[in-house]
């Protein structure tokens, strides 16, 4: 099965169009406001709505609230909610979109039992761990610490890059990768290339 591809914290059209024209499965919109890679809901609906058809559509979430949540996809029209705070299975599955529940990992987290309440999610994120970051940190993980069966598929996220992706991939086997800063020229700004370059290792690996 090939390794599916995220390209997490878009904040502009053209870097929409660059990840749907390289083969991306999906895009992300960060709905967090502390972030730098935070989008209005202006923004994200006027990106979507010019994202080609079978690009997935993302809205990303850290502990908001319901009617936030609930904004984002009637204006918005995400297909797909991440969740990557403190949020409960209960709140994650009370909406009309499918969504993904992200962990960042730490030594000492029991991965199975913080996971295991979610499993109306379609999809487990595994992130790196960061004291004032949730998500887009740059940093990566000990990838040792990914059990080799999950109940849920994995989407393996947290510092890749074009220069480590095939590693990652090889060694945990992850149902997608998710890339943020690993594509970007600055903050928030995507670059064509290293997005090109970073789906083509993918591929590659993949055969």
């Amino acid at each position: 099965m090939r390794t599916r591809v995220k390209i997490c914290g878009i904040t502009r059209h053209e870097d929409a169009l660059a990840a749907a024209e390289q083969g991306a499965d999906a895009i992300g919109f960060v709905f967090f406001r502390p972030s730098p890679r935070y989008v209005s809901l202006e923004q994200a609906r006027d990106i979507a709505a010019r994202t080609p058809p079978f690009v997935a559509t993302v809205g990303v979430f850290v502990n908001s609230s319901s009617e936030e949540v609930e904004q984002v996809i009637s204006k918005c029209g995400v297909t797909l909610l991440q969740f990557h705070g403190d949020e409960s299975p209960e709140f994650c599955s009370s909406f009309s979109r499918p969504y993904l529940k992200a962990v960042r990992i730490r030594p000492g987290l029991d991965l199975i039992k913080y996971l295991s309440p979610y499993t109306t999610a379609r999809a487990w994120m595994l992130d790196a761990f960061h004291d004032d970051l949730w998500g887009g940190t740059g940093g990566s993980f000990d990838w040792s610490l990914v059990p080799e069966r999950m109940a849920r598929p994995i989407i393996l996220s947290g510092g890749l890059t074009a220069d480590n992706v095939a590693s990652a991939v090889r060694r945990v086997r992850p149902y997608a990768v998710d890339v943020s800063s690993g594509v970007e020229s600055s903050k928030g700004i995507k670059d064509a290339a290293r997005i090109a370059a970073f789906i083509g290792v993918v591929k590659d690996e993949d055969g």
